[in-house]
């Protein structure tokens, strides 16, 4: 249009005389740069706006999964160069006791979360973080549906790899960890369960009575029924030997169920190290390339 309005104005300064003329051609040509700026501008514009649009959020996101009527608050850490272009891997991480809640964020400051904020780089994976309810435990079935409509949303939305599904918890986390895996075979490609068990003290099932509907008692073939139920399920199992919370003794037990059952199973204890073993368990150089490396067939 800016041309045909050009000839125009040419047409009509043709009429004119001569300084007159030179005036007219002047005024058009700096018209006509007006214009071209004009367009130049609203086309970097848009192009600007068409990559925002193509940029994806990274980092610790808020998400809400909706179940039974209730929406639960859970949190998704989703690496720096994340593409839709490919599928990624993805962890289920539960959180301990002190943790519980429904603001969807502390979860976030222990265990895994920490580690992610010490060196991100190190976690080249969709991570989903939800919340356990108070007054609750990761092994009702309640906290536990939670947890894995968390994992299935996450998956959905940010491209998760179904054969690359991990799962890890600590302390509460840890009992989640054991109790989930053996209730969902064929889900997870490897599990971390850190200062976790299957058994209770009976001041731990004082303090948590939650706890103490779903512990196991404390005998053989308690942890030969876990172990047979994990079977060949890659398991990296962390403790503190001084742990006054959760005995050492459940992962040393569950260590030797599953050798027992030729189980795919590496066990680390921290000699002087309490209950937050999960401090030197997520920071373990090779953990997170052994994780990554297992893979469902």
């Amino acid at each position: 249009m800016f041309l045909l309005f050009a000839h125009v104005t040419i047409f009509a300064a043709a009429a004119a005389p001569g300084a007159a003329m030179v005036h007219f051609l002047l005024g058009v040509l700096v018209h006509i740069a007006s214009l071209r700026l004009f367009f130049i501008t609203a086309l970097f514009l848009a192009l600007a706006a068409s990559a925002q649009a193509r940029k994806h959020e990274t980092g610790f996101l808020d998400r809400t999964v909706s179940l039974q009527g209730a929406a639960f608050k859970y949190q998704v850490f989703v690496p720096d160069d994340w593409s839709p272009r490919q599928k990624w891997p993805i962890i289920l991480f539960l959180h301990g006791a002190g943790e519980r809640g429904s603001d969807g964020l502390i979860q976030t400051e222990v265990g895994i979360g920490e580690a992610i904020r010490k060196g991100r780089a190190r976690f080249p994976a969709i991570i989903v973080m939800p919340q356990c309810a108070k007054d609750n435990w990761w092994t009702t079935p309640k906290m536990e549906d939670v947890a894995l409509a968390s994992l299935a949303a996450a998956t959905k939305e940010f491209k998760g790899d179904p054969s690359r599904t991990y799962l890890t918890g600590i302390s509460m986390g840890g009992y989640g960890t054991w109790d989930i895996a053996m209730h969902h075979p064929n889900t997870f490609a490897a599990i971390v369960p850190v200062c976790g068990g299957i058994t209770a003290s009976p001041s731990l099932k004082q303090k948590y009575p939650e706890l103490a509907k779903k512990a196991y008692a404390d005998e053989p073939k308690s942890y030969a029924e876990v172990a047979g139920k994990i079977g060949k399920t890659p398991v990296w199992i962390f403790h503190g030997a001084d742990d006054p919370t959760v005995s050492p003794e459940n992962s040393r037990k569950m260590f030797a169920a599953l050798k027992a059952e030729d189980g795919n199973v590496h066990y680390t204890e921290y000699p002087g190290i309490g209950h937050e073993s999960w401090h030197k368990a997520y920071a373990e150089p090779e953990l997170m390339t052994w994780l990554l490396a297992q893979k469902l067939l």
